[in-house]
């Protein structure tokens, strides 16, 4: 049988290997899970994003410092960028459609952003990733060049209550008057309405789901321009 989901238990299995194995010893586990037939991108949004979290959860309960989840975190992400190397490029999203996802300076532990960027890469998207990016920096870039999407993971909940303000910010000096802007993270997985009520055109619960959505957002953006 050809496992393509996995369980919290394999998850809660491999996410303390990150702590201590390198990134070559992870590569050959996750060598062994391809080789049962699950796809890589299951592996990177049903295994290594989830395993990302718990190693979250793992520094916030003191179950180890910060140190070892940071290193633990870059391992997962050579993974990452070593499976999305192997993924063919999907059909183009579109003509030059570019997407800038970001993490919002505080989270310090945005791995979520590294997976996104890589599959919407493999999509035909062009792609930028910022990490712990300040609200004057993502305002400068997003005014400096042009971007269909928008994508922000909240994984701090200090960054809820200024988020409407980014937002609106973002619209207002973005240079395409149609800015698509998707929002994701634990909370919104919990209560997908919040985006919107915050001022974001949606989310979704993981990122190959915000593949599909993301294009539906930007191309319904596009249809109302021309109306």
């Amino acid at each position: 049988m050809i496992l393509t989901k996995f369980t919290a238990e394999e998850v809660d299995g491999f996410a303390p290997l990150s702590l201590h194995v390198e990134a070559d010893a992870l590569l050959e586990y996750v060598e062994a899970i391809l080789r049962r037939g699950v796809g890589i991108d299951s592996i990177l949004v049903d295994l290594l994003a989830p395993a990302a979290r718990r190693l979250g959860e793992y520094w916030e309960d003191d179950r180890c410092d910060f140190v070892d989840v940071t290193m633990g975190l870059w391992r997962l992400q050579e993974i990452v960028h070593e499976l999305g190397a192997r993924l063919p490029v999907e059909r183009q999203a579109g003509p030059g459609r570019r997407a800038l996802f970001a993490s919002l300076v505080g989270d310090q532990h945005s791995f979520g952003t590294v997976v996104i960027e890589e599959l919407f890469c493999r999509e035909g998207w062009l792609t930028d990733r910022m990490a712990e990016a300040t609200t004057p920096d993502l305002l400068e870039r997003v005014a400096c060049e042009w971007f269909d999407l928008i994508g922000l993971t909240i994984t701090c909940d200090c960054h809820i209550a200024p988020l409407p303000s980014i937002i609106a910010a973002l619209r207002n000096v973005s240079r395409n008057p149609r800015l698509c802007v998707m929002v994701g993270g634990r909370i919104f997985a919990e209560d997908p309405a919040l985006a919107v009520r915050l001022g974001a055109n949606g989310t979704a619960p993981d990122a190959k789901v915000a593949i599909k959505v993301a294009a539906e957002l930007v191309d319904a953006l596009m249809i109302e321009a021309a109306d």
